[in-house]
């Protein structure tokens, strides 16, 4: 109810404010690509701020029309489908991103630059406290531009770009946005509400999104509706700036509250416990270690009864400090203030009654220096702070209160040789983790990169990029000792971990002109001393796993070509495929499948969309403990219409996922093998902007 009437009062104001503040706009994305080049687009994480075919490293951008069709109520499911992004799926409300096969906490998600501090890097069934709904953009950085922001990002880094600090004074005094969605797989119905404001030196922003949906559908399985898969999520920003002609100074609060299931949490082995390296579950007497070993016949079996599976209720209220100065002083054309300070908890609850309450308290800030050209070389220097106190209290605190602190000095610069464009990075870190009853922790992870893009032709780049990066061990991997419902394991830490290396290469071939454009990478990370939760022992599904090291690589390729008949019609094809093995034998949990795909889209007047075929191949390199997840086909297709109603940009869409309603399963997922993904489903929106 108080969603509801914040976002009906919201509306109302924006209706009232559109006529003074409208401004008529030219710059809304066309569906489709030109025949003559990709459009140029800001990469807001690359310090240098460069357009993102000019950035050596292997960076994709997520905008436009194409990120308002694809929002899903998470990140990850946000993002699946991009070349080389998948999802890690756990009911309705969590899913985080991966990354070439790999997710938190080698994945770091940004928000501007910043760490979120929330529960997410911890398990799966933790929500990334990201609202898609109110993103302007999204970037996924690989290899050396993700190397800036820490070992957390040693597989990747996701950053969220919103609008939620004011950069620039509207022009006529405002802009806002209004859009409302609804689904039908699971009954959503979703709103946003957005208006900037400013005069003078000063501008407001105000925003607010609202979502709710029911246990979604599913295809062909033993419940029409998969229990628990609920979600229902508000979000609200007040952000305030001032804006000068060579900068801005601002800040913004948002607090987010959500609601969601948690299908995958079962009660039957929280009793387990270890004996060594052996578990006991129960009697003492009842673990055969020679027969009750993990059986490929899943029981589908939920024992909840309705709207009796446990859920999380999350509260996070955060305050973003963004600045920019340029020009400040002889030398130094650009200083960049990024900060974020957080106060999250979730309380996870069954029956009624508050099982664990997880909570996550600190900062993350960051300074960068733009400095003049040096003999060619242009280059930012920066610092890095941030601490995170968490703390787990109640049946599932398998993780004892920790601290982690950390800092950090980075340095990234490009020199432009002819038809050479060369880059260079060094990041310099230092951790330290402590936890209540546990000897201390330090790491101090050092990391290279060097890269080379060759323009051998108009248009057309080759890229080698060589990397050498370090992660310190998480706390959870420091500190971990006990029941971990949600990935059905006791946990145990090693407090003697060392630093995770990783030695990569990637070979990456863009072309970015005419008819045919693309995008393509071949790489390689080989990992000393990869972190990974070793299994000990097994009763039925349960595992007791303890936090290990062991030489492992990863293996793939990922890519999108696509040819533009005429302005205003293309067709692509695009694919990703990613091998993770352990040196000593054996594969990785949870590697996402190979994908195949082709995909149309088109523009005509007002109207526009397209139509995409996705084969996802079954996975049958799996792990021990793993079965095979069968392969599948997905269609998905988009259609929209765009409409000029006086000073408002209007569009309607409908977005039909699933088309074919198949059974399919993510083996990226924890519940890859208890949880469907969402059966056929289609969003109607409309979306207004003025």
């Amino acid at each position: 109810m108080r969603l509801r009437s914040c976002l009906l009062a919201s509306a109302s104001v924006l209706l009232i404010a559109a006529p003074a503040a409208a401004e008529t706009r030219d710059d809304l994305p066309q569906a489709g690509p030109t025949a003559a080049q990709l459009p140029d687009v800001i990469v807001t994480a690359d310090p240098l701020g460069r357009d993102r075919n000019e950035v050596v490293s292997n960076v994709a951008v997520l905008t436009g029309d194409d990120l308002v069709h694809r929002r899903q109520g998470t990140l990850g499911e946000t993002l699946n489908g991009l070349p080389g992004v998948n999802a890690d799926p756990y009911g309705g409300g969590a899913g985080r991103p991966v990354v070439r096969g790999q997710t938190a906490p080698r994945v770091k998600v940004l928000s501007d630059g910043v760490g979120l501090l929330d529960a997410s890097e911890v398990s799966p069934d933790h929500a990334v406290a990201g609202e898609p709904l109110l993103l302007q953009g999204i970037e996924i950085l690989r290899g050396p531009s993700a190397l800036l922001y820490g070992g957390g990002a040693i597989g990747g880094a996701v950053n969220l770009i919103d609008n939620k600090v004011p950069t620039a004074i509207p022009v006529n005094g405002g802009e806002g946005v209004i859009e409302a969605r609804l689904g039908t797989a699971d009954d959503e119905e979703a709103g946003v509400v957005g208006l900037t404001a400013g005069a003078g030196n000063f501008a407001i922003r105000v925003e607010a999104a609202g979502r709710k949906t029911a246990d979604y559908k599913v295809p062909d399985f033993e419940e029409a509706r998969l229990d628990g898969t609920f979600n229902e999520t508000s979000t609200a920003t007040l952000g305030l700036s001032w804006i000068g002609s060579r900068g801005y100074l601002g800040a913004a609060y948002t607090e987010q509250r959500s609601r969601y299931g948690l299908p995958g949490h079962a009660h039957e082995f929280e009793d387990c416990h270890p004996h060594g390296d052996h578990l006991h579950c129960g009697g003492h007497d009842d673990h055969d270690h020679d027969d009750d070993h993990h059986d490929d016949d899943h029981d589908h079996d939920h024992d909840h009864e309705e709207h009796g599976v446990p859920f999380v209720d999350l509260l996070s209220k955060r305050v973003d400090i963004r600045g920019e100065l340029r020009d400040p002083f002889a030398g130094v054309e650009r200083i960049r203030v990024r900060g974020g300070f957080t106060d999250y908890r979730h309380q996870e609850i069954e029956d009624g009654e508050v099982g664990t309450t997880f909570t996550n308290k600190g900062h993350d800030a960051r300074v960068e220096v733009q400095h003049a050209p040096i003999a060619g070389f242009r280059g930012v220097v920066g610092f890095q702070t941030s601490r995170s106190d968490f703390a787990a209290v109640g049946d599932e605190a398998f993780l004892p209160p920790s601290r982690t602190d950390s800092q950090a000095v980075f340095l990234l610069e490009e020199k432009v040789i002819g038809d050479w464009r060369l880059e260079g990075a060094v990041r310099q870190e230092w951790q330290q983790a402590s936890a209540d009853g546990q000897p201390d922790a330090d790491h101090s992870p050092f990391s290279i990169s060097g890269a080379a893009s060759w323009r051998f032709s108009p248009g057309w780049t080759a890229t080698l990029a060589l990397a050498r990066s370090q992660r310190a061990p998480s706390a959870q991997e420091l500190y971990a000792d006990g029941v971990h419902l949600a990935t059905n394991t006791f946990e145990i830490g090693d407090a003697n971990l060392d630093v995770e290396t990783s030695y990569s290469a990637e070979l990456t071939l863009k072309r970015t002109q005419g008819a045919l454009t693309l995008t393509g990478s071949a790489y390689r990370y080989n990992y000393d001393g990869y972190i990974f939760a070793r299994t000990l022992d097994q009763f039925e599904e349960f595992r007791l796993i303890q936090y290990s090291q062991a030489d492992a690589s990863f293996t793939g390729v990922e890519g999108e070509a696509r040819w533009a008949f005429r302005p205003g019609l293309s067709a692509a094809v695009f694919g990703d495929y990613v091998r993770a093995e352990f040196d000593e034998g054996g594969d990785l949990p949870r590697i996402p499948a190979a994908r195949l795909g082709v995909r149309g889209d088109f523009y005509t007047g007002a109207w526009s969309g397209g139509a995409e075929y996705v084969r996802v191949f079954e996975q049958n390199d799996i792990a021990p403990f793993e079965t095979v997840t069968p392969g599948y086909n997905m269609i998905n297709a988009t259609l929209a219409y765009d409409l000029n109603l006086g000073p408002a940009q209007t569009q309607i869409y409908v977005r039909g996922t699933n088309l074919l309603d198949e059974k399919a399963f993510n083996h990226a997922s924890y519940l890859a093998d208890v949880q469907p993904l969402r059966g056929r489903n289609f969003v109607v929106g409309v979306r207004a902007r003025f």
